[in-house]
């Protein structure tokens, strides 16, 4: 009996979202051919991608894209987030005054942030990933097994190979973080956000506008066209009963919320509502494996940097396999991956402790913190410097910035 050929990866990672072709792409990219790596998840039989929602990308992610030879493709349907208003009011108000308004470059002539279709940048993920010759596979990561110098993978359709570093990039709901026996700490809101595509008559100018409602915020983030995407986040019995309502009760709630200022409206996409809450793993590591994106944690939309922080750890984990593996080091050895875990789990926590405090300060029906956080918006309105700050902030510029997302290589 011929023995069975055991395949052999340098990384092996379950999880083909933006975070999983991202760190794939740019290990390939740095390291070269002979850098091996496979991406499995059974979304990649599903190409291409069928995925309604958009997500806004910060300069910051939008220079790792470029790094990694990828924004080129999308960037003729990326719109670039030109300026922001934020307003806090009460649903039925008749006026709902600005408080705090934004520029939208975080350089001259560079755009904080440019909203995009989800479904074109997993699809240009894809092609690049084909392009460079990574190895995809339409299945999932079913089970590992550590061995003295590696880690065993088994995948879901009976595959197995032998890797240097498993990459657990599988979601919220990881089943690599729970088999790995890695908790995570937070807790649930009873909200969840309704997200769908609204095209309207006026041109939106590249507009985002976030007006805080007692029920939580509404986002409306500009679309290439005359189209918007919206997160509109209700409690959970609420966000269910909006979901369900025929199609003529629904438009009269999205335009009780929206207004009328960029004209008629038509809901132009499927809409569905996901559940919100806070979870953060308690390590991002474990022996010869990492997580990242929502693997590693979840926050509130808020401040729209769940994505953004997922990208930034594939920044922060490329670099440290990459500058492991030019010295000839173990890439899966304990040092190489704490240095990855010292350098997220920080901002992670940070990140996660501003959003739930945002969410708990604006969605509420407290006139008295209404009056505190308007007073304290119209104080920042005021600072010009103060915004640039949050300006960079948001963008992801600011802080030990990766390699990638400066737009350099690994």
């Amino acid at each position: 009996m011929v023995p069975r050929r055991i395949e052999r990866r340098d990384v092996a990672i379950g999880g083909a979202g933006f975070a999983g072709l991202a760190l794939a792409i740019a290990l390939r990219q740095g390291l070269g051919d002979s850098f091996t790596v496979t991406v499995a998840d059974p979304a990649l039989a599903m190409v291409p991608s069928k995925d309604p929602r958009a997500t806004a990308i910060a300069a910051a992610a939008r220079r790792l894209f470029e790094a990694i030879g990828v924004w080129e493709a999308v960037a003729a349907g990326a719109q670039p987030i030109l300026d922001m208003v934020v307003t806090d009011s009460k649903l039925d108000d008749a006026v709902r005054p600005t408080f705090l308004s934004f520029g939208g470059e975080v350089e001259p002539g560079e755009p904080f942030a440019h909203m995009i279709e989800n479904r074109h940048l997993i699809d240009a993920l894809v092609a690049k990933a084909r392009e460079l010759g990574i190895d995809l596979r339409a299945t999932a990561v079913s089970g590992f097994e550590n061995t003295p110098h590696a880690i065993d993978v088994t995948l879901a359709n009976g595959e197995t190979m032998t890797a240097r570093l498993l990459v657990g990039a599988d979601g919220a709901r990881s089943k690599i973080r729970e088999q790995a026996g890695i908790v995570t700490h937070g807790w649930s809101y009873d909200q969840s956000a309704i997200v769908t595509t609204v095209a309207h008559e006026r041109e939106h100018h590249g507009r985002a506008e976030e007006h805080f409602l007692p029920a939580g915020p509404f986002a409306i983030l500009p679309l290439t066209g005359n189209r918007v995407s919206i997160v509109w986040t209700e409690s959970n019995r609420d966000a269910e009963r909006m979901i369900a309502l025929p199609d003529e009760e629904f438009h009269t709630e999205l335009e009780k919320r929206f207004g009328l200022h960029l004209g008629d409206l038509t809901v132009a996409g499927p809409r569905k509502a996901f559940p919100l809450g806070l979870f953060t793993a308690r390590e991002f590591i474990a022996e010869r494996l990492a997580l990242v994106g929502d693997a590693a944690h979840v926050i509130h939309p808020i401040a729209g940097q769940g994505l953004n922080m997922g990208l930034r750890d594939v920044a922060a984990l490329a670099e440290a396999i990459a500058d492991a593996a030019r010295l000839g080091l173990d890439i899966g050895a304990a040092d190489v991956l704490e240095r990855y875990q010292r350098w997220r789990r920080f901002d992670t926590m940070t990140m996660g402790v501003a959003t739930d405090g945002l969410n708990k300060l604006f969605s509420n029906h407290s006139d008295v913190l209404r009056l505190a956080r308007d007073v304290g918006l119209g104080v920042v309105e005021r600072l010009p410097a103060l915004k640039k700050v949050f300006i960079r902030e948001a963008a992801g510029v600011t802080g030990d910035v990766p390699k990638l997302m400066r737009g350099e290589g690994v």
